[in-house]
């Protein structure tokens, strides 16, 4: 990725600015209160929940429960895979078939991204529709590819995995509790979940003002759950409109809402725009982990959400089918937009 090839250049609108604005403000968020049996100090962490998933769409979390060295460990292993050579990488790279595993020509919004991936399915095997045609019933079984080097990075990934889905139900709860449903509204949704987590590296850039790490995009899943690490690079588009830079804070994770926990808020909580940008000194890593419902999940805004005055906003689509659609996108550059809720929002 030494010189800037045309395919990663934004367009204007969409190039970064080298100089940051920090985020103001940004909700960090003490999820110690889950550990204790005091009432009114859980009371206060859900309406905490709900402000920032209302005003800002994301948040981070200290004492969120997942131990340090399950971290460090996943930190240290996805390090030491992404210094092998591209030869070796490829070894296990991810195809139209082969969906998990290395891959370093992913695009987003049609402009490729200047990282390098490793995706790894939590529950396997991950159950996906074969294809976005609505008629099509067949389902494939994904399995994990795992490379050679570093040995333990199969055992790292599953103890980490485990780890982090407590953690998302248990967020899942608070945001369930905020919206004034029972706080296992949502469990059922998860029951086969399809939930991946992801080893990124973005190595340095010689023109970052020109490239992003990860172009603007909102995320289609339910709930992203980020460790990065002390370089930093997250950018949230404030509700101004303006792009705030995300300060790394030690062993905190940052959340975000997706566009399901959007659809099922009717638009209560908005899933938020956000990018990563590339430094030209300094490589980064992050690990986010996105908490996805099964494939067969109809999503649609939830009744106790709607009536006559708040109407659903959005029609019923099928989970695995939208995300059979999005993927055709990560290998080819298509000349259509690609599917997001918005094509299923219901006008006025």
């Amino acid at each position: 990725m030494g010189k800037v090839d045309p395919a990663f250049i934004q367009e204007p609108e969409h190039r970064p600015r080298i100089s940051y604005i920090e985020g103001e403000g940004f909700p960090l968020i003490d999820l110690s209160p889950l550990h204790s049996n005091n009432v009114s100090a859980v009371e206060g962490l859900v309406k905490e929940v709900g402000k920032a998933c209302k005003e800002w769409g994301f948040f981070q979390v200290i004492n969120h429960g997942v131990p340090l060295e399950k971290r460090q460990k996943i930190d240290s292993d996805s390090r030491k895979f992404f210094e092998q050579s591209l030869e070796e990488k490829r070894k296990v790279r991810r195809t139209e078939k082969l969906v998990l595993g290395y891959y370093d020509t992913e695009h987003t919004k049609n402009v490729r991204d200047w990282k390098e991936v490793f995706d790894i399915a939590v529950e396997e095997p991950a159950l996906i529709p074969a294809s976005p045609d609505p008629d099509d019933k067949e389902i494939t079984e994904l399995y994990n590819q795992w490379p050679e080097y570093p040995p333990e990075l199969r055992e790292t990934c599953q103890d980490y995995g485990q780890e982090i889905v407590k953690l998302a139900r248990k967020l899942f709860e608070l945001i369930a509790l905020s919206l004034g449903l029972p706080a296992d509204r949502f469990h059922s949704f998860f029951k086969d979940h399809n939930s991946y987590i992801r080893l990124n590296h973005y190595p340095p850039c010689p023109t970052p003002e020109l490239a992003l790490g990860v172009g603007p995009h909102k995320d289609g899943g339910a709930l992203t759950i980020l460790a990065q690490d002390d370089v930093g690079g997250l950018e949230v588009k404030r509700k101004d409109g303006e792009w705030v830079w995300v300060k790394p804070t030690p062993d905190a994770y940052i959340v975000n809402v997706g566009d399901i926990i959007q659809v099922w808020s009717n638009d209560k909580y908005e899933s938020v725009e956000h990018r990563a940008m590339v430094n030209s000194e300094k490589e980064r890593f992050s690990v986010p982990f996105f908490f996805n419902p099964a494939h067969y999940t109809i999503i649609k805004p939830l009744e106790e959400l709607t009536n006559e005055q708040n109407p659903a906003k959005y029609r019923a689509y099928n989970w695995g089918k939208f995300t059979a659609s999005r993927r055709r996108s990560n290998f080819q550059k298509l000349n259509v937009e690609n599917l997001q809720i918005s094509h299923f929002r219901i006008s006025d």
